[in-house]
């Protein structure tokens, strides 16, 4: 089977992708920054190093590889958004998108094709009329600091495409897993009975379930019709309220009091980046349903009801 060299192989996405890739036979190589902490064996997985910094990369690790999975960035939710923290953002995922089209450049390969992390920040806030139309693909880059980003991203990894191989990019919605991400802090207060709806409530979330999230980037290895950029959100948006009453539903059943916390609330803690947590998104999956992708979780109740969140 194939080899899968995947970058920002220790987050929540690149750990549950690696366990979907080893069952299903592939091999799997994850780069590191820190490879002093990784275990030497773990359940398969070989770690590399590369330091984005110093432009170095485990050269062995380009040779071995059939395809790149790229995921490494900072997380744009972990900090407040200060001009430092921002900066830190952007040149985390240019800087090293770059790296990787320098060593393809460089060192002798026979990757196929590069998959490539976005994020649907590339879209800006819907336009209310009657309803939402939702963003597909070709929808410019919005122009705030997350539109920005997300252009600046994909730029830095576009070069791939006139490499002889695949660049396919997957702008990311909300991901929902057990093990992290949004839904941890949507747990917290309900730990006190409390759903805490974040503003109106009303503001449109494109999710997406983290196994099926995998088996988009799977299908974008092994499908080689599959080229360009692909929505990486699930067929149904809710709104914030919804998703919020499902899991709270899911966890405390009736014993729960729905509160909404005001926005100018969220923006004394969050500062700029409640934004994002109150920006309405509503993003098509069509282009790749069409490509023949089929989700396991096409609902937001059937993806809380498979995580079996509890409190």
């Amino acid at each position: 089977m194939p080899t899968i060299l995947i970058t920002g192989g220790t987050g929540l996405i690149g750990k549950a992708l690696s366990k979907a890739l080893l069952e299903r036979g592939y091999k799997v190589i994850v780069l590191t920054r820190k490879i002093k902490n990784q275990p030497q064996e773990d359940k398969g997985v070989e770690y590399r190093e590369w330091i984005i910094e110093n432009e170095f990369i485990d050269k062995p690790a380009i040779q071995q590889a059939d395809y790149i999975v790229h995921l490494a960035g900072a997380g744009v939710a972990e900090k407040r958004w200060t001009e430092k923290r921002k900066k830190e953002i952007v040149e985390s995922r240019t800087k090293s998108s770059a790296l990787i089209v320098k060593s393809l450049k460089e060192i002798p390969n026979k990757v196929k094709a590069v998959i490539s992390a976005s994020a649907i920040g590339w879209y800006g806030a819907d336009v209310f009329t009657t309803a939402p139309k939702p963003f597909i693909e070709t929808n410019p880059a919005n122009h705030d600091f997350l539109g920005e980003t997300c252009r600046h991203w994909e730029e830095s990894i576009e070069p791939i495409s006139v490499m002889n191989k695949r660049l396919i990019k997957l702008r990311t919605g909300i991901v929902l897993s057990r093990e992290g991400g949004v839904l941890k802090e949507f747990r917290r207060p309900l730990r006190f009975g409390i759903a805490a709806i974040l503003g109106s409530g009303n503001q449109m979330i494109s999710w997406i379930h983290i196994d099926d999230l995998c088996r988009m980037y799977i299908q974008a290895i092994e499908n080689e019709n599959l080229n360009g950029t692909y929505n990486a959100v699930g067929p149904n948006p809710v709104n914030n309220r919804t998703l919020t009453l499902t899991l709270a539903k899911a966890i405390k059943g009736n014993f729960f009091i729905p509160i909404h916390i005001p926005s100018f609330i969220l923006k004394m803690i969050l500062g700029e980046m409640s934004i994002e947590v109150l920006k309405s998104a509503t993003v098509s999956a069509d282009k790749i349903r069409q490509s023949g992708f089929q989700f396991l979780f096409p609902t937001i109740d059937s993806a809380i009801k498979e995580l079996k969140i509890d409190s």
